[in-house]
């Protein structure tokens, strides 16, 4: 099953963290006695300076935004999961004329949000975060209408060899890195389709109908 949940194999140990390796779908995932606990991870997200009117952190988040954005039409609902303290990315498109929901495990826990459907759904620097993330997409995609589309943004590994320097790894509430094989072999899963407009950023289209899996 290619949802970042398939065997894992053993992959490498640095700094003493484990890594394993799910042959399905080509993921890294950190062995869980590694995780961080609920007080470490939100201390370390604290940190994070997620300020809506930065120019440089929206020019990060037009990587996502723009693509997006000409998928969309005005006045389409969405939900920005795992928004954060921002939320940055949720302002931008409302200023394209959008409507964006909140969630956030930490900063925005209202549970209403997950009563209704939405033409759309951002996730941006969230599912390498993920303890659980076959259950997470899968909640996903019952949140988004027939049509929909699912906006993901994360930094995707590629070179195997570089990934005991690599400093996405070094964040330790980074416990699983998708590589573009594995954004794919998800999509195929879920029956979604695949697009990838610029590294880093998968959208994923819910098709209209619903297709057996």
């Amino acid at each position: 099953m290619c949802e970042v949940r398939g065997e894992l194999v053993f992959f490498e140990v640095v700094e003493g963290v484990t890594y394993h390796r799910c042959v399905a779908c080509m993921a890294t995932l950190m062995a869980p006695r590694h995780w961080p606990d609920p007080a470490q991870e939100r201390a370390i997200y604290a940190l994070h300076d997620n300020n809506p009117d930065d120019s440089g952190y929206r020019r990060f988040l037009a990587k996502v935004a723009v693509p997006l954005s000409e998928k969309l039409e005005e006045g389409m609902s969405g939900l920005d999961f795992g928004c954060g303290p921002g939320p940055a990315l949720a302002r931008m498109l409302e200023e394209t004329g959008m409507r964006v929901s909140l969630y956030d495990p930490l900063f925005a826990p209202g549970r209403s949000v997950f009563e209704r459907t939405y033409h759309f759904i951002t996730c941006t620097e969230v599912v390498e975060h993920l303890r659980q993330p076959a259950i997470v997409f899968r909640q996903l995609d019952g949140l988004l209408k027939p049509g929909g589309w699912l906006a993901v943004m994360t930094c995707f590994q590629t070179d195997d060899s570089r990934f005991a320097r690599w400093h996405y790894r070094r964040d330790p509430t980074h416990i699983v890195f998708y590589r573009e094989e594995t954004l794919a072999c998800i999509a195929e899963r879920m029956k979604w389709q695949l697009e990838v407009p610029v590294k880093d950023v998968a959208l994923f289209r819910k098709p209209e109908r619903s297709v057996p899996r």
